[in-house]
């Protein structure tokens, strides 16, 4: 006998609660195997494929291209093993204590997400469709359009998934208090379709009467017209929503300004030498970005002022110091803003942070980063000179304590050995966390970035 599986968007990890649909990778009617990926999703820390558990027939999918679900949402049905040869098709839910043997040959492999190992699959409760017997009596329900096609929604129905696709029909329905679960619809396989929805209402307003999603205590107060004051009578505007990579960061932003009291401290340097040097270096073998050197600065600097890689933890109320250094460094992609990190960047040589750099890098602009490669910065490095701009005072990337701006390198007058001179000069800037220390040692790690940026054999006493 045939039964249906549900899928449920999986937790993708991270602390994530919802996910956008890019791109469903499988049709109604399509066979699928097991752990096949079906749908492609977007969430706040990459864009993931996402794979089914159970071999078969998909039956429905839940969601457009652009919708946004939440964890735990349904994305997929799949019919699992042969089909039924008769009975009725009212469904009850019975518990399924083989766990492995639920899917009969398509069992679910526990795997919710390609590359990220999961533990055994759940025990799932699985479909059976014996017959039973219609309910004797039943209290009046609410009043509902019958299906244009004769067919009727019975009691048992309305504890599976509802067979709604649009997510304009849900809010049709929502906005207007029906129950979708006491329409049948009337499209494929019982799609309820907004014409539906439509016909239900207007039977409903026929009737002279409320159609209501559920009986209630009270009756239902029609909306009334809302009254716009202020900016917005004038013009309505352009809405954005804030979701996916822009919700994300704004989310964790706003986090940092509530908790953290920062400061900004600045220094302008002299980098000719350090222009020098690289170039220097990139006469033969690998290029090494200005970024690498930037970043085997920071780490050097963090080795000897180690209050600025680390953390306040306010339920304990103390300061976490960390042994390690993750380096994170602001990337602007198509997708937005994202900081990758660089893991373990203290063990890593200037050759070795290059290379890292250029990985990632990459990854980012073809948005393949995993959750993995954008969280757990203990520092974060942001050169936001490729913009064109001198200067900045950068919001902390929550939870850390520290973060190094580092403007663009232009051409200016400097006194250099009591002569003026023309030297590519550098602005930099350093915002912290005043609860893990105080202005002196903020200034001393930035002066300690200045001095290797100006002088990088300075850097020669830590190699």
């Amino acid at each position: 006998m045939a039964q249906v599986l549900e899928f449920k968007l999986p937790d993708l990890g991270e602390g994530l609660t919802e996910a956008e649909i890019v791109r469903w990778l499988v049709e109604v009617g399509d066979v699928v195997a097991v752990d096949q990926p079906v749908v492609e999703v977007e969430t706040a820390k990459a864009m993931v494929e996402v794979p089914c558990p159970y071999g078969g027939v998909v039956t429905a999918r839940f969601g457009e291209e652009g919708m946004e679900l939440p964890v735990g949402a349904p994305l997929i049905t799949v019919a699992v093993g042969a089909p039924a040869s008769g009975g009725s098709m009212e469904a009850v839910e019975v518990p399924d204590t083989q766990g492995a043997k639920a899917a009969a040959s398509g069992q679910g492999s526990g795997n919710v997400l390609v590359g990220y190992g999961t533990s055994e699959a759940p025990a799932r409760r699985r479909r059976v469709r014996p017959d039973r017997p219609a309910p004797t009596s039943a209290p009046p329900a609410p009043a509902v359009a019958e299906p244009r096609d004769g067919r009727s929604r019975t009691a048992e129905q309305a504890d599976g998934p509802v067979a709604v696709i649009s997510p304009l029909v849900r809010r049709l329905a929502r906005e207007n208090g029906l129950d979708l679960r006491e329409l049948t619809g009337s499209g494929p396989q019982g799609l309820i379709l907004r014409a539906d929805v439509e016909y239900a209402l207007r039977a409903a307003a026929a009737q002279g009467r409320t159609t209501t999603a559920a009986p209630a205590p009270h009756p239902r107060v029609a909306a009334q017209p809302t009254v716009t004051t202020g900016p917005a009578a004038v013009s309505a505007g352009t809405r954005v929503p804030l979701k996916g990579v822009r919700g994300a960061v704004a989310d964790k932003l706003s986090r940092s300004r509530r908790e953290i009291p920062d400061a900004t401290c600045w220094v302008d340097a002299d980098a000719t030498e350090l222009m020098r040097a690289r170039t220097a270096m990139n006469a033969t073998g690998t290029k090494i970005s200005l970024l690498a050197l930037l970043a085997r600065i920071c780490t050097a600097a963090l080795a000897r002022f180690p209050e600025l890689n680390s953390f306040v933890d306010q339920e304990a109320r103390e300061i976490v110091r960390l042994d390690h250094v993750h380096l994170g460094f602001a990337a602007q992609t198509e997708r937005g803003l994202v900081v990758p990190v660089v893991r373990d960047a203290h063990a890593r040589d200037t050759e070795g942070l290059n290379a890292e750099f250029a990985r990632l890098t990459e990854s980012a602009r073809t948005g393949s980063l995993t959750p993995g490669d954008l969280t757990g910065g203990t520092f974060t490095l942001n050169n936001y000179g490729v913009f064109g701009v001198d200067g900045s005072t950068p919001i902390i990337n929550h939870p850390e304590a520290a973060m190094l701006g580092v403007g663009r390198i232009i051409p200016k007058p400097w006194v250099h050995e009591g002569e003026l001179a023309v030297r590519q000069v550098v602005q930099l800037s350093l915002t912290f966390d005043h609860r893990v220390c105080d202005g002196g040692t903020a200034g001393g790690f930035l002066r300690h970035v200045a001095d290797c940026v100006e002088q990088p054999a300075v850097l020669l006493r830590t190699l």
